[in-house]
């Protein structure tokens, strides 16, 4: 029985396809049909002893003369299901015939012979003599008939109705002695072969019997083929898409009854009918490719799908058909033709890069599967008999309308008119047949954002690596083969074969200002144009709740991560050091250890004790402050050497320990090669301090990644209440027999009360003075707390080799990062300007976080504590200065002046003048009726 061809009746020979491609689907290799109305594809061999000596073609039968009659060759009985090979009539003969499954050796009777057949290892010549092989059934015997030969009664040209007139003698005397010798010959290679095909009988049937009893049918659940995972962001658009095969899960209810039609239409016009097997198909298969044929196989939609869902049935192999017709015909009796159907529509293949039907909707016309019209449904179903061009040279092109419209075309008109044929299209109830070919809704091929791995080769490959890291935190996966379950599979084949749906903190609105910013690849952008070994890294995070919505660390996810961490055979890197932007966990160290704002330290130049190295403000010795200056004039001033005195005080763990609080995991020291990596959440600060973090920390010498600031700057941003940054809000994964989606994890919010709210408040309130120092503030009168970092790029020259700018407003949370890609060199713009912190890193915050913010609330910040002591600092006292005299000073009536008269009462008698009193006097004269007094 022939399936996908509507032209098709039974008996009919199956033909090769256009350019020799075996017809049906390309997974199939099945059969394709001959044209309506021919006649079957029949080899025929010529019969020993034909006095015409003539043979009929495969594809053809021989001419018949009149009066002829039929011959036919049987090699005994088998039963229904075993192969025939069909006679060529003779000339003249009557329609020969074979019976159903025999297995037969063509014969072409003598020309003008009447009725008489002639069985294998023997020729019928001439009028009724006939000779037999006995019985071939299995388990039988066969006994093989004498030949008949020229001059035989009944038989060649001496028998009745030959040349020579009737009743020629046994033995044929005065025929050729050469021609006996001849039909002696053929008659021991008749006997051979047919007890050849006896046995491949005798063995087909024992293999196909032991297999199908030993064979156990595993479930379509079980033999889950790959699925791609889909990466959503926080707004539900999809950043990436990641897998071995570019596949989704689509439930039968989700695919409308005409795509599933169409389907049919394509493949199978006998799928809701037949019993999953073409058995016919098979044996017209095996005897093709034992004959040197091209290698055909059946095609039906059951058998496809058993030879694409099952890894072992992919070989081109006898022993592989047989399997795979037994388990279609298992699977055809455990599930009904619509679950059939669901599974064979998520595992064939449509081009593209596309598996499943759900993908190649979106592939073809980016929607989902349940919204394709019955004009693309049939698109998508003319794509299956060959979805690609084939790679024989002069092969077919194959049915993508990008590439071959014309075939295209044609065979969509051939799906449309078997869903007309079938009664799918047109009938009462049921759609209308489409008029016009969907070029419309067509997508264009793709290669940059279709298939597996969109994303991979995107700034979002990154935010990839880290949804897989946090897929293992959630013990969603294991690296350990001991403990994969079917619910915990490796975690570096999770994503690639897991079909998971994961929605991300991502917002491609705050992404997009990243990248319009930050990216050198994107034109206008901060870093277009500028020398190449320059290289950009900017994390934004909701300070509310930790989740990262930008991030920014490189062009794709393979390679070197700028803004966090890179594993390499066990060496971790990824931090730059953060120079005078890490003063803000100095400072923060220094409230909680109660020092205050305006406690005064040294500000001068110096060798510390024991060290050979000297401690100087970024190349200057003397600052205006002296050795004076509080620590909000230090960090304002972003000075060295008052932040080198407060961590050797206080204890360079204390900051190391506010950093770790804050939000920062991992410091590197820095007198290593490689540096060493530190994980700050595992080890005691105490045991890192001062060794291997000496008292340099408290200005950023040892670096940290992006990101660790970024989460600690968040920390900030929400009055010391820390949320670990995070990627992932909801992991889900679809129920293959339902096709729901369940979920298996996502974000646990856990805020911590880390740093006190009014040392926060105190550091946030010198912070929000910074972007007027660097000229760089927010548009609308936004306000935001910021500070500069650089970091020189050797001990030798004044270069820079690091430079940053970190801040936030009270929602949004943002560290930049600008330096090398690649060797350390130094960092200077195309004018050859040396790049700080308030330059390029700050060109690059100001821009992104104007456009980040836009549409959201003016929020101001908390007023500051004044916290701690102003007399805990190292520094000098100021010297006395005399405070500037009130306006309209003296005036004896006007309170806010200083007494210009006293009777010796103990000096100043105004509690608002800092000034000293004067000795003796009587004290000033105040009227009764005087303002309120008011501070200066």
């Amino acid at each position: 029985m022939n399936y996908g061809d509507p032209s098709s009746s039974r008996g009919r020979a199956q033909i090769p396809g256009p350019n020799g491609d075996p017809g049906g689907s390309p997974h199939g290799n099945g059969w394709s049909t001959a044209p309506e109305g021919g006649a079957s594809a029949r080899a025929s061999v010529p019969a020993r002893g034909s006095a015409s000596g003539g043979r009929a073609s495969v594809g053809g039968a021989a001419p018949v003369p009149r009066g002829g009659a039929a011959g036919s060759a049987s090699a005994g009985r088998a039963g229904a299901g075993r192969a025939s090979v069909p006679v060529s009539p003779a000339p003249g003969g009557a329609s020969g015939r074979a019976g159903a499954g025999r297995a037969s050796v063509p014969v072409s009777p003598a020309p003008g012979g009447p009725a008489g057949r002639a069985s294998v290892g023997a020729a019928a010549v001439g009028s009724a003599g006939r000779a037999s092989v006995g019985s071939a059934a299995v388990g039988g015997r066969a006994a093989v008939a004498r030949a008949g030969v020229p001059g035989m009664a009944g038989g060649g040209p001496g028998g009745p109705g030959g040349p020579n007139g009737p009743g020629r003698g046994r033995g044929g005397r005065g025929d050729d002695p050469d021609a006996v010798a001849r039909a002696k010959k053929r008659r021991r290679i008749n006997i051979l072969i047919a007890g050849f095909a006896v046995f491949i009988m005798l063995a087909g049937i024992g293999v196909v019997g032991f297999t199908y009893y030993s064979t156990n049918v595993i479930l379509p659940e079980d033999t889950t083929p790959p699925l791609a995972t889909t990466i959503y962001s926080a707004d539900k658009k999809v950043i990436a898409k990641v897998g071995d095969q570019n596949r989704e899960f689509v439930a039968i209810k989700d695919i409308p009854q005409w795509v599933q039609d169409a389907v049919a239409a394509a493949e199978d016009r006998n799928f809701y009918r037949h019993s999953g097997v073409d058995y016919k198909g098979i044996a017209r298969a095996a005897w093709n490719n034992f004959t040197g044929g091209d290698k055909q196989g059946a095609s039906t939609i059951t058998q496809q799908y058993a030879r694409n869902a099952y890894d072992n049935l992919q070989q081109d192999t006898y022993g592989r058909k047989v399997k795979e017709a037994i388990l279609a015909s298992k699977l055809n009796d455990r599930y009904d033709k619509p679950t059939i159907m669901q599974h064979y529509l998520n595992v064939i293949y449509f081009g593209r890069g596309a598996y499943g039907i759900q993908a190649a909707a979106q592939t073809y016309f980016g929607k989902p599967a349940k919204n394709l019209t019955v004009a693309e449904a049939a698109v998508l179903a003319a794509l299956i008999k060959q979805p690609e061009a084939s790679t024989t040279p002069g092969g077919h092109k194959g049915y993508d309308p990008a590439v071959n419209k014309e075939a295209a075309l044609e065979r969509w008109n051939y799906v449309i008119g078997g869903m007309i044929t079938e009664g799918w299209l047109d009938a009462p109830g049921k759609p209308q047949h489409p008029t016009e070919y969907p070029l419309k809704t067509l997508k264009k091929p793709n290669s940059k954002g279709v298939g597996v791995d969109f994303g991979i080769n995107t700034p979002y490959g990154n935010v990839i690596n880290y949804v897989s890291q946090e897929m293992r935190d959630m013990k969603l996966c294991t690296d350990t083969d001991t403990e994969v379950t079917p619910t915990r599979p490796l975690c570096a084949q999770a994503l690639a074969k897991g079909g998971y749906r994961i929605t991300t903190t991502i917002d491609t609105k705050v992404q997009k200002a990243a990248l319009e910013a930050a990216q050198r690849a994107t034109k206008g952008s901060e870093l277009n144009g500028q020398p190449k070994n320059l290289m950009a890294a900017l994390v934004s995070i909701n300070p509310k709740n930790g989740r990262v919505l930008a991030y920014y660390g490189g062009d794709n996810g393979t390679g070197t991560d700028y803004a966090g961490k890179n594993y390499d055979n066990g060496v971790i890197s990824g931090g730059h050091s953060p120079g005078s932007s890490f003063k803000i966990y100095t400072l923060a160290a220094a409230l909680d250890a109660g020092k205050a704002l305006d406690s005064r330290w040294k500000g001068k130049a110096f060798t510390p004790e024991g060290t050979k190295f000297k401690v100087s403000n970024a190349g200057f010795d003397n600052p205006s402050c002296g050795n004076s200056c509080t620590l909000e004039v230090s960090t304002l001033k972003s000075l060295n050497v008052p932040f080198y005195y407060v961590t050797q005080e206080i204890g360079p763990d204390k900051v190391v320990e506010m950093a770790r609080n804050a939000g920062v995991s991992m410091m590197w020291q820095t007198d290593t090669n490689p540096p060493k990596p530190h994980d700050l959440t595992k080890e005691n600060p105490k045991d890192l301090a001062p060794s291997p973090f000496f008292h340099v920390v408290g200005y950023g010498q040892y670096p940290i990644t992006v990101l660790d600031h970024a989460n600690g700057v968040a920390t900030f941003a929400n009055e010391g209440k820390y949320n670990k940054a995070h990627f992932v809000m909801r992991v889900e994964k679809q129920d293959q027999q339902t096709g729901t989606w369940r979920p298996l994890g996502g974000e646990k919010l856990n805020p911590q009360q880390r740093i006190k709210k009014d040392v926060v408040h105190d550091v946030t309130s010198v912070l929000e003075k910074y972007p007027a120092a660097v000229n760089r503030r927010l548009e609308d009168g936004r306000k935001a707390a910021e500070k500069t970092g650089t970091w020189e790029l050797n001990e030798k020259t004044l270069d820079n080799g690091d430079a940053w700018m970190i801040g936030y407003t009270p929602q949004l949370a943002t560290a930049v990062w600008v330096g090398n890609a690649g060797p350390r060199k130094k960092i200077e713009d195309k004018d050859g300007n040396k790049i700080s912190g308030a330059k390029m890193p700050g060109a690059i915050f100001q821009r992104f976080m104007n456009e980040a913010l836009k549409g959201e609330d003016k929020v101001d910040f908390p007023p500051a504590a004044h916290v701690g002591d102003p007399e805990s600092g190292n520094g000098e006292a100021p010297p006395p200065t005399a405070p500037p005299v009130p306006p309209g000073c003296p005036d004896p009536l006007n309170p806010f002046c200083p007494p210009v008269n006293g009777n010796g009462n103990g000096g100043n008698t105004n509690p608002f003048d800092p000034r000293p009193g004067g000795g003796g006097g009587g004290g000033g004269i105040l009227p009764t009726t005087a303002p309120p007094r008011q501070p200066y």
